[in-house]
């Protein structure tokens, strides 16, 4: 039970959290593991993994049945930031983190919740003192590499779900928004109830609740309390996958739609300036999503006198084939 006052009350915004979808991903791809309606985190997400700080965030991401994950890795949402400054800000939150939280998170509570130990060169990193900056690089490469072109759909989902859910505050008031986010979550005027395994209460008064609507997570809720002043509650949101054909295959949902369009042209080999021209992007856009597939082993690339060519890799053809079958 989540104990809370009226300041709580007033206080509680719905938000969307970058942070919590791109380690959701992470997880899957770390896995090998699929989603139900989106599928396979594909290669590049794969790939992500052997920089060794995208390596070093998903090693504190909870496996083998265990649920616990530090809840620094997510930190709650911010009230006031452009959409496109969303993930910079938890990124900055994460670095931010004082060494005392950190330690107590990443050390403490993976012992006491985790059915496995922490690996012995991760509890050095988090000793160090360099974790913080580690874990906040590892988050952003991973968002830029695998997720932040498929954000602009998962946004959408979020978006209309946090619409409907302000429009019943609006209409109904807090508590019965709250009352409405899943079937284990219950109102009860001074306090947020959960039907969990877990039996104890949590005084939350005079922090702000954040409702935080998931759609690459998992299907129940999850809360966040362990950073101090933060209360964040994670919901699965609605409509996820309505309207969506979930055998289309298509490649764009597993690489992103520049990198798919990169590849469907890339059957010759061509210059980064020229596949700029030819799909309507900058030559740095272009030359960023060329070094993501290349480091996926979708595209390989050589040098013919002042350029450097690209060309997609038997692999990434496969890939191609799969999604136009499947149409």
């Amino acid at each position: 039970m989540l104990r809370v006052d009226a300041d709580t009350v007033s206080r509680t915004r719905l938000a969307p959290s970058p942070a919590s979808e791109s380690l959701a991903w992470l997880r899957l791809a770390a896995a090998s593991g699929r989603h139900p309606v989106f599928g396979d985190p594909g290669p590049l997400a794969r790939a992500s993994l052997g920089h060794p700080d995208v390596a070093l965030l998903a090693d504190l991401l909870p496996r083998n049945g265990d649920t616990y994950a530090p809840d620094l890795l997510t930190p709650q949402p911010g009230t006031d930031a452009p959409r496109r400054d969303l993930l910079d800000e938890q990124v900055a939150r994460i670095e931010a983190t004082t060494q005392e939280d950190l330690e107590t998170q990443v050390l403490t509570y993976t012992r006491t919740h985790w059915s496995r130990p922490l690996r012995a060169t991760t509890r050095r990193i988090a000793e160090s003192g360099r974790m913080q900056r580690r874990l906040a690089n590892g988050l952003a490469r991973f968002w830029r590499e695998a997720l932040a072109e498929g954000w602009p759909e998962l946004r959408s989902i979020i978006d209309q779900d946090i619409a409907q859910r302000a429009t019943t505050i609006a209409t109904h008031g807090v508590g019965r928004a709250l009352g409405a986010l899943h079937p284990d979550i219950e109102w009860a005027g001074d306090a947020v109830t959960l039907a969990s395994s877990w039996d104890g209460d949590i005084d939350v008064t005079g922090r702000d609740l954040v409702l935080a609507p998931s759609v690459l997570g998992r299907r129940d809720v999850v809360i966040q309390v362990d950073t101090p002043g933060q209360f964040v509650l994670y919901y699965p949101a609605q409509r996820v996958g309505a309207g969506r054909d979930r055998g289309t295959g298509s490649i764009a949902q597993v690489v992103g739609h520049v990198r798919a369009a990169l590849l469907a042209d890339l059957g010759t080999a061509r210059s980064t300036s020229e596949l700029a021209a030819r799909i309507g992007h900058s030559p740095s856009t272009v030359s960023h999503h060329l070094t993501a597939l290349h480091r996926a082993r979708l595209v390989t690339k050589v040098r013919a006198g002042r350029y450097v060519m690209y060309q997609r890799t038997a692999q990434a053809t496969r890939l191609l084939e799969e999604a136009r079958d499947h149409r």
